[in-house]
């Protein structure tokens, strides 16, 4: 017969058994599981005043959850949406939990019928030709770190490449002959290529000429050569942001990260009359419905189709009907 686990010894074998052995999740997965529990399990310590080693898995109820899921919305300024991956983490465990700890079902079951929180699905922020250029302009190239981050910005903007895949770019993933491009391992593991405009190639050949810092192979290091973070990421593009907003005030009215470059090449593409599929692939999305958002936000689209419709007050042409065959051959002598 097999017999319960303790919650601390559950939820090590969930992370180095079920995360890492068995499903073999991406580091980011990993991490944003990681700092879940950690917050649950400090909410709930304090919450139970029991230490987290010493907590039991029917002390983790849906009243704790809920109020725990309920604080990172309060109490850290967290989104609707982040209090859905919270949640998402925690439903992960439990369900690796009820077949390790089957006398707990009926809890594991109430936490596994928690809702997700509905929330309130905005358009996608992107930017603007025009305001893509203010943006490149805006570093200083006469500096290392210019340089780094023009090529960065670069690179990002026209591949649509995610944060992590850009960080993560090693001097191999780059091919500048003809034909040039990037490869990156995104999201479900799965491998893509993306290629790069005469204007990237030749940017990045030149980057890559620079001395190399570290190891040399990350291709857009920090200063101490070491791969940028996220938080490093996001510091490079508010400042070159404002620094941007003095040549282009209309930047000044939106919020740009770097999840913001990734949409304004998935734009890009759509104003160019790329097929959503194209543009799927080009992203990486799971599915061609995930490109649907950018179709959505894009207002030029919608105006053209308005431009096609007839006025509400113009006069009918009546059905159409085909000109007499005889008249036909007359007017094509």
């Amino acid at each position: 017969m097999k017999t319960d686990l303790s919650f601390p010894t559950l939820l090590e074998r969930f992370f180095t058994q079920r995360l890492i052995g068995q499903r073999q999740a991406s580091p980011h997965t990993i991490a944003s599981y990681r700092d879940t529990f950690r917050l649950l399990l400090r909410f709930a310590s304090h919450r139970l005043h029991t230490a987290p080693s010493a907590l039991a898995l029917e002390e983790l109820n849906p009243a704790v959850i809920g109020a725990f899921l309920d604080s990172v919305e309060s109490g850290r300024g967290n989104s609707a949406r982040s209090r859905n991956l919270r949640l998402t983490a925690i439903r992960s465990f439990f369900r690796y939990a009820a077949f390790e700890a089957p006398a707990q079902s009926g809890l594991i079951q109430r936490v596994l019928a928690m809702p997700s929180k509905r929330y309130e699905k905005k358009l996608v922020g992107f930017l603007t030709r025009p305001e893509i250029d203010a943006l490149l302009a805006a570093p200083d190239r006469h500096t290392w770190l210019g340089r780094r981050d023009h090529a960065f910005l670069l690179v990002a903007v026209q591949t649509g490449l995610r944060l992590s895949e850009m960080t993560r770019l090693r001097r191999d993933d780059v091919a500048l002959g003809t034909g040039g491009h990037v490869r990156c391992v995104g999201k479900g593991r799965k491998e893509r290529c993306t290629p790069l405009t005469k204007q990237a190639v030749q940017v990045l050949k030149t980057w890559l000429q620079e001395p190399g810092r570290g190891s040399g192979d990350v291709i857009f290091p920090s200063q101490r050569g070491s791969q940028l973070s996220a938080d490093g990421v996001q510091h490079l593009v508010k400042k070159h942001v404002l620094a941007a907003r003095r040549t282009c005030p209309s930047l000044i009215q939106k919020q740009v990260s770097p999840h913001v470059l990734r949409h304004s090449a998935a734009m890009e593409l759509l104003h160019a009359g790329v097929d959503r599929s194209v543009i799927a692939l080009w992203l990486g999305h799971e599915s061609i419905e995930t490109t649907q958002m950018y179709l959505d936000a894009n207002l030029a689209l919608k105006e053209a189709a308005l431009a096609k419709t007839a006025p509400a007050n113009a006069p009918s042409l009546g059905r159409y009907r085909p000109e007499d065959q005889l008249l036909a051959f007359l007017k094509g002598l």
